[in-house]
């Protein structure tokens, strides 16, 4: 018997609003229409794709270190504004030892200066941004073929 790869796919604070807010920024799309998008791609490439959103530093932070225990093999992550100010989240992901990938749906560098840092990408593997949805297909592709050439 295969055991299939899992791919963690975590949404930071206020993705949940997804479709309703700054639709000239995030797009029109919900957040359940991102996430069966990303479970048929994950699927269709015979991974296990598990989703999880919060408004809430702590619950993404247990989400992450859960991660270990679930045997997930990649994390594709849009952290949103925790972006810009989650060094506990950036803590986690370093425990874990869980590779992963970064994923914005617009492009900070092109947005207010604050936007700019992020504690994040230097330790990530990649990072994906300024594509709207399409920035998580594509991160979902990254991790992927990250996953099948460690395998």
């Amino acid at each position: 018997m295969t055991i299939m790869a899992k791919i963690l796919l975590l949404h930071g604070p206020n993705l949940n609003l997804l479709g309703q807010r700054e639709t000239d920024i995030y797009g029109d799309l919900s957040l359940d229409a991102i996430n069966s998008a990303a479970k048929k791609q994950v699927n269709n490439a015979d991974f296990e794709l598990e989703t999880f959103q919060s408004n809430s530093e702590s619950e993404l932070v247990n989400a992450i270190q859960q991660a270990k225990a679930n045997k997930v093999s990649l994390i594709v992550i849009n952290p949103a504004a925790y972006t810009h100010t989650s060094v506990a989240m950036r803590d986690a992901l370093l425990a874990v030892e869980i590779p992963f990938i970064e994923v914005h749906l617009s492009n900070p560098h092109r947005r207010e200066p604050f936007r700019h840092h992020s504690y994040f990408s230097d330790i990530a593997e990649a990072v994906v941004a300024g594509f709207g949805a399409d920035s998580y297909r594509y991160a979902l592709d990254a991790a992927i073929k990250t996953i099948t050439k460690k395998t």
